[in-house]
C-alpha cells in the first residue's frame, strides 16, 4: 500500500501566520493493523533551513557563534546565550547558496564550496522543518568582513575560533546545547579529526 493512501486530511486550520504558521490539522491515519485513526497535530512551519561547520584541520580548530535565543531563555538557558553552528532559512534558494550566504552574514567567512553530509529533520513531531548539514575548511585569509549577523533580523551574533577539542568539551560540560552543532562537532570528529 502506497504510504501516500495511510493519510486522509479531513481539515486543517491555521492558528497563527505571524512570525511563521502554525496549522492544526485533523486526519485519519491507516495504523498498521488495518484500523484508521482520527488524530489532531499542530505543525508548526517555518521553511527548510541550512547549518555549516568551518573547519581547520591545519590548526585543529572550528568557527562557532554565539547568539540570543529567546525560546531557550523562557526554558531555562540562564541568559538565553546559545553557541551554535551557522544556519539560517533556505527561503526560495538552493541550500548551498543560502549557506554560503548566512556564513558570510553571520562569521564573515566566504566559502567556496560547502560540502553537503547530512539532512535531518530536527523536531519532527511539530516541526515541518529538514535542515541540511554542511561543512567546509576554512583559511583566515577567507574572512572576509567581521561578521555579526543583520541587524535588522535582530541578530548580535559573536564569532569565535576554538579547537576541536575543546568544542567537544563544551559538549560534555553542557556549555553546547544546540542540537545541529553537536551533531555537527560529532560528525567532524569521527569524520575529519580522527
Amino acid at each position: 500500500m502506497s504510504k501516500l493512501n495511510r493519510v486522509n486530511v479531513i481539515e486543517t486550520k491555521t492558528l497563527s501566520n505571524d512570525w511563521y504558521i502554525l496549522n492544526k490539522t485533523t486526519f485519519d491515519y491507516l495504523r498498521n493493523d488495518g484500523s484508521w485513526q482520527r488524530q489532531s497535530r499542530e505543525t508548526y512551519d517555518r521553511g527548510n533551513g541550512a547549518t555549516i561547520l568551518l573547519y581547520s584541520l591545519s590548526t585543529q580548530s572550528v568557527i562557532l557563534i554565539k547568539q540570543f535565543r529567546y525560546p531557550t531563555f523562557v526554558n531555562g538557558n540562564e541568559d538565553g546565550m546559545l553557541i551554535e553552528t551557522p544556519a539560517g532559512l533556505l527561503e526560495q534558494k538552493s541550500p548551498e547558496d543560502a549557506i554560503r550566504e548566512e556564513v558570510a552574514e553571520e562569521t564573515g567567512f566566504a566559502i567556496e564550496q560547502p560540502v553537503k553530509v547530512l539532512e535531518a529533520y530536527m523536531s519532527p513531531g511539530s516541526v515541518t522543518e529538514k535542515l541540511h548539514f554542511f561543512i567546509a575548511s576554512y583559511e583566515s585569509t577567507a574572512r572576509v568582513s567581521c561578521g555579526g549577523g543583520n541587524v535588522e533580523e535582530g541578530e548580535d551574533i559573536e564569532v569565535f575560533e576554538l579547537s576541536i577539542a575543546e568544542a567537544l568539551e563544551q559538549i560534555d560540560s553542557g556549555l553546547i546545547k544546540d542540537a545541529k552543532t553537536i551533531m555537527l562537532l560529532q560528525y567532524a570528529a569521527l569524520r575529519l579529526f580522527n
